[in-house]
C-alpha cells in the first residue's frame, strides 16, 4: 500500500493547523493540513513496516501514524499537541473521537520544557536575522508570541487552547513590522518569566498519562488486527 493511501483510506483524525487554526489568518495565508492515520495492523507483521508520517496527498497536508502521533504528543511536542486542540476539525471516526478523548492524557508539566526550548530555538533564528538583516521575520516573531501566550496559559489552567481571541489585533500588528523589535522582545522575556511563574503553581501532573494512552493503542491495534482476520 502507498503512503498516500494510508493517507486517504485509514485517517482517524484530520485538522486545520497554521494561522487558520490560531485565528491569525490573513488573506494570503495558506491552509495547513494535519491528521493522523491508523495503518492496519497487518502492516506491521511484514519486514517492510508502515511509514510513521506521510507528506501529502494534498498540498501542505502531513499525516502521523498513530503510534508515532501519541509517542510525540506523550513527550510535548508542541506541534502535536496544538494538532489536538484544534478548532478547525475536518474528519473524525470512532477511533480519532477517542483520540480526542485522551488530550488530557497527554498534558504535563513536560509542556514547560518542550515548548519553552523549542521557544528559545525560534527566539535564537529571530536574533540571527536581526543581526544579518537588520529585522527579524516578523510573521516568525508573531508565532512565537503566542507560542509562548499559549504555554504560560496552558500551565496556568492545565487546558491548551490555541486561538489567539482578542490577542489577535496586537499580534498582527507585529506580523506587519508595526511593533520594534526591542519591544517584541520585552514582550517575550515578561510571557517567558510569566511561564516560568506558572509551573510553580500548575494544575498540570508531572507525567502525562501512559498507561491510559498505551491501553488505548493496544486497544487499536488489536481491533485492527481482528477486522484485517475476519
Amino acid at each position: 500500500m502507498r503512503p498516500t493511501d494510508l493517507v486517504r483510506e485509514h485517517t482517524i483524525y484530520a485538522c486545520v493547523m497554521g494561522s487558520r487554526a490560531f485565528g491569525l489568518a490573513t488573506d494570503a495565508s495558506d491552509t495547513d493540513r494535519r491528521g493522523v492515520f491508523l495503518a492496519p495492523t497487518a502492516l506491521f507483521w511484514r519486514f517492510e513496516k508502515p511509514p510513521t508520517h506521510v507528506e501529502g496527498p494534498g498540498e501542505e497536508q502531513f499525516s502521523w501514524e498513530l503510534e508515532r502521533f501519541c509517542e510525540l504528543a506523550l513527550r510535548g511536542n508542541p506541534n502535536i499537541l496544538e494538532c489536538l486542540h484544534s478548532p478547525l476539525m475536518e474528519h473524525v471516526d470512532d477511533t480519532g473521537r477517542e483520540l480526542l478523548s485522551l488530550r488530557g492524557a497527554f498534558l504535563s508539566r513536560r509542556a514547560y520544557d518542550t515548548f519553552t526550548r523549542y521557544a528559545l530555538g525560534q527566539h535564537r533564528k529571530l536574533e540571527a536575522d536581526v543581526r544579518t538583516t537588520g529585522a527579524p521575520r516578523w510573521k516568525h516573531a508573531m508565532h512565537l508570541l503566542r507560542l509562548l501566550t499559549s504555554a504560560r496559559d496552558l500551565l496556568r489552567t492545565g487546558e491548551l487552547h490555541i486561538d489567539v481571541g482578542e490577542q489577535r489585533g496586537p499580534l498582527l500588528a507585529v506580523r506587519r513590522g508595526e511593533v520594534s523589535w526591542p519591544q517584541v522582545e520585552d514582550r517575550m522575556a515578561r510571557l517567558a518569566a510569566e511561564t516560568e511563574e506558572a509551573l510553580h503553581r500548575t494544575p498540570l501532573p508531572p507525567e502525562p498519562d501512559h498507561a491510559r494512552v498505551s491501553d488505548f493503542l493496544f486497544r487499536t491495534r488489536r481491533t485492527s488486527a481482528l477486522t484485517g482476520l475476519s
